[in-house]
């Protein structure tokens, strides 16, 4: 029988992530040469090639990949070790680490963590503002223990790493300026996007959110003019407030500004979905599961 060795394993399933040897050795603070020689005498204990020269770089063989299915059996089991073993040893008492996008901190995090300090105060959460990628690269690499992020930036429900957690469906408002005719309801009971298709749109020029603006906008029977683009919420509320344009705004990301209307819209509302995700197995932790209860209690109100 095969003695396999977890770091081992490990260092493969991360240079299946990373895609070079070079990549995998910073990502776990090991040399190139240090990684060679351990993927290498893996393929020695298991007997099979695990990798193949491709141009100047290496990539996984087939049996690299059977070997890696197998073996997120065995790290989802670690995890869920870890999980029981920290129950047993800490009670409610733990420390979980996250990761979460801007918007998602003061909405989200914030009141969970206040919350927290009520309920759980044996808990302690050490947040880590970041996007989608850096987030889920942190999770992968136990940097923390959960990510909150936007469903269409997360990894896919079949992704074997992680746990999905829907926690929210954040609707979409129009950010009108103060004096537009349709910023207050007496201008139309109910605001429907058609209404704006004459406008100039306010969004950023690629990425979830633009393609979030476009979706919104082509559902409702129209293709948004782009007026001006911008990525933070703070640069694009000044712009509508300045009448250059106007803006899907999430109801999360909202900032009072004098000069800015918030109107809600008509079925159908868009929204997007905010989600959080751990190492499979994870969810199992009494902190982190906490953790989640208190994002969830927020989500709801």
């Amino acid at each position: 029988m095969v003695e396999w060795d977890i770091r081992k394993l490990q260092i493969l399933r991360t240079l299946r992530e990373r895609g070079t040897v070079t990549a995998t050795a910073e990502a776990l603070r090991m040399t190139p040469s240090a990684v060679s020689q351990q993927l290498t005498n893996l393929a020695k204990q298991v007997g099979v090639p695990l990798l193949e020269a491709h141009g100047r770089r290496v990539r996984l063989t087939d049996a690299a990949r059977l070997v890696l299915r197998h073996a997120e059996a065995v790290f989802e089991q670690l995890e869920r070790a870890d999980a029981e073993l920290a129950a047993y040893a800490h009670g409610e008492v733990g420390e979980v680490r996250m990761a979460a996008f801007s918007t998602a901190v003061p909405a989200l995090v914030v009141p969970a963590v206040r919350a927290l300090r009520k309920t759980a105060p044996g808990v302690a959460v050490r947040v880590r503002e970041a996007e989608a990628g850096e987030a889920y690269e942190l999770l992968a690499a136990g940097e923390v223990d959960l990510a909150l992020s936007l469903a269409a930036q997360a990894p896919t429900v079949g992704d074997a790493r992680f746990t999905r957690v829907p926690l929210l469906a954040d609707p979409l408002d129009v950010a009108l300026p103060k004096e537009h005719g349709l910023a207050t309801p007496e201008g139309r009971q109910r605001l429907r996007l058609a209404d704006l298709a004459g406008e100039d749109w306010i969004f950023g020029g690629s990425g979830p959110w633009s393609d979030i603006t476009r979706g919104a906008c082509e559902a409702a029977g129209f293709s948004p003019r782009q007026g001006h683009s911008a990525a933070g919420w703070t640069a694009i509320l000044a712009m509508v407030e300045a009448g250059m344009g106007v803006a899907l705004v999430p109801r999360m990301a909202a900032v009072g500004r004098s000069g800015v209307a918030m109107r809600e819209v008509g079925e159908p509302r868009p929204v997007r979905h905010v989600v959080a995700a751990v190492r499979r197995g994870g969810e199992d932790s009494p902190a982190v599961g906490r953790v989640l209860d208190a994002l969830r209690t927020v989500a709801a109100t």
